[in-house]
């Protein structure tokens, strides 16, 4: 039992601090036949760049220092590959893209002494491989040789053909004279079926998986015997479920995190997901939901940047119904997740869409393709439901100065970082999210769909190019994609200024047909008395109830 209780604190609060969320879709379930993943890195701390590693050639003997993603922590030197790949965010030349959301898990499965954490693991990768098969490989070996300084994850893997899931936790350290001779990790890795659509939230989601079948299912020789050996599972091979072994459900996973993938798949699978109500809310941990679902219809991008600012919209858990939501429906809520109140536990949901996000991306790998114009990372930084998606060819040899690293921090402001942009109109947005979030979001809607048709012509200049020399499109679609990042900055910098000027003091400014501001019909700097939209229906019943008798009007 207090081992359970250690797991479950351990869940809660990796859960709490530190959430992703990862959607994935195969060919045969998008519109165009391109693979997707998306992902979300949430955390309180993590500021948002668009990170670029060039290709490059290094001589025999070169070691790369390691430092752990999100902590900059030192944690050793490995060799470096002689060859590594053009990287463009979590996506590469190839259009490997790889994303991760962490569960922690068991926590006496820790190596303390390992060298490579998963995030260094997810660069390193995404430089060294090619496929998503060679991924797996390269990034399961290396944990095994150097150690893995990670709790669990789940890994996104995806190229221009597959998708795959590959779910990862260290192997319980054994120290001899202060050497862990235990080092390495158990792993499981599952492909998507071609037509179905995928995810995961800081949850383990692989349970049972087949035992010889390679083409769709790659596991740690020792997956089963290692929990064996350390007492975590008795049963048969065949019944062996990995998340039940090594990250146990209990309700905040459920709640806090399987909820999120059941929004998904209640939205776009072909099957009814009421039925995982029980398991979603967090009442019944034994009505696991399938790994896997099959697409009710082809997802475009939109389609699927658009399920990432995700607040349970017209579900039981939508975020904008209840009196959290204050007057102006704002579907977020302030950490900490849970509190007390007369000796009652409470929590608030866990969206897909989250204040805390430090970046997230739309990563698509088109087959049909040559690999210099398939792969496009569409990349944003800070919330997804208020930030907007710019395209970036991972052929791209330069990346906008907007997004680079350097420019600013999350301890200091600069005025030409698009983080920092986002997050003022965000913070803004979060006032009277009904009105000015609605706003941002209409507008975020119009560029991308701008964006969309911007990308396929561009595409076609690129095949034109390419046919002339790969290199010459490489030199196109990188200027095309820094101009694009580019121009979009000055039109959020724009929007930022308008948005103060009409929604000043909790007024709404009146417009004309144009968009420009009224004026009183005497002055151009003076406008007529502006509206006042107030507040929800909802909430004013709720300051009835809680503040009637005060406030009452008496005749």
């Amino acid at each position: 039992m207090k081992q359970i209780l250690i797991t479950i604190t351990l869940l809660f609060s990796i859960t709490a601090g530190y959430a992703c969320t990862n959607l994935i879709v195969t060919k045969g379930a998008s519109s165009d036949g391109s693979v997707m993943i998306t992902y979300a890195a949430d955390s309180h701390t993590r500021y948002g760049t668009l990170v670029h590693y060039p290709a490059a050639d290094y001589p025999a003997g070169t070691m790369l220092s390691i430092y752990e993603w999100g902590k900059d922590r030192y944690l050793g030197q490995i060799p470096q590959a002689s060859h590594t790949y053009n990287v463009i965010g979590n996506m590469n030349e190839h259009q490997l893209i790889i994303g991760e959301t962490t569960w922690g898990g068991l926590v006496q499965l820790r190596d303390t002494s390992a060298i490579l954490d998963y995030g260094s693991l997810i660069y390193i990768t995404l430089q060294r491989a090619r496929t998503a098969r060679e991924a797996i490989e390269i990034y399961t070996s290396l944990a095994d040789k150097y150690g893995y300084a990670s709790s669990g994850e789940s890994i996104s893997i995806g190229d221009p053909n597959e998708a795959w899931i590959l779910e990862i936790i260290a192997r319980k350290p054994k120290y001899v004279n202060g050497v862990n001779v235990n080092k390495g990790a158990v792993w499981v890795a599952v492909r998507i079926p071609d037509g179905y659509i995928s995810a995961h939230a800081n949850c383990a989601r692989i349970t049972t998986f087949p035992l010889n079948d390679p083409d769709n299912c790659l596991y740690a020789k020792d997956v089963i015997s290692h929990a064996r050996e350390n007492g975590l599972y008795k049963g048969r091979e065949s019944d062996f479920s990995f998340a039940d072994t090594y990250c146990p459900l209990d309700f905040s996973a459920m709640r806090g995190c399987e909820a999120r993938v059941w929004s998904f798949f209640n939205r776009y699978a072909d099957m009814d997901m009421s039925q995982y109500i029980d398991f979603a809310s967090g009442a019944n941990p034994k009505h696991r939901m399938p790994l896997y679902v099959r697409a009710k219809q082809k997802l475009t991008v939109l389609n699927v940047a658009n399920m990432m600012r995700d607040h349970f919209e017209g579900t039981p858990f939508d975020m904008t119904l209840d009196v959290g939501a204050g007057g102006n429906a704002l579907p977020y809520r302030w950490r900490p997740m849970s509190f007390e109140v007369d000796g009652v536990q409470i929590t608030n949901e866990r969206a897909i869409a989250t204040q805390q996000t430090g970046f997230w991306f739309v990563g698509q790998s088109r087959s049909w393709l040559p690999d210099e114009i398939g792969g496009i990372f569409w990349f944003a930084v800070d919330d997804a439901a208020t930030s907007p998606l710019t395209p970036v060819y991972t052929c791209s040899t330069s990346i906008s100065e907007h997004y680079a690293l350097g420019n600013g921090s999350m301890t200091e402001y600069s005025q030409t970082s698009m983080f920092w942009m986002t997050n003022r109109i965000a913070q803004f947005a979060y006032l009277r999210y009904n009105q000015i979030g609605a706003e941002v979001q209409q507008i975020i809607g119009t560029h991308e769909e701008e964006m969309v048709s911007l990308t396929s012509e561009a595409d076609i200049m690129a095949q034109q190019l390419y046919a002339q020399s790969p290199s010459k499109a490489i030199s196109f679609l990188s200027e095309w994609s820094v101009y694009q990042a580019d121009k979009l900055f000055k039109k959020w910098d724009k929007l930022d200024k308008y948005l103060l000027v009409k929604y000043i003091d909790g007024n709404t400014k009146k417009q004309n047909e144009d968009g420009s501001f009224k004026t009183n019909g005497h002055s151009k700097t003076i406008p007529p008395a502006p509206q006042f939209p107030g507040y929800t229906e909802q909430f004013k019943k709720a300051i009835k109830q809680d503040a009637g008798e005060r406030l009452k009007v008496t005749k």
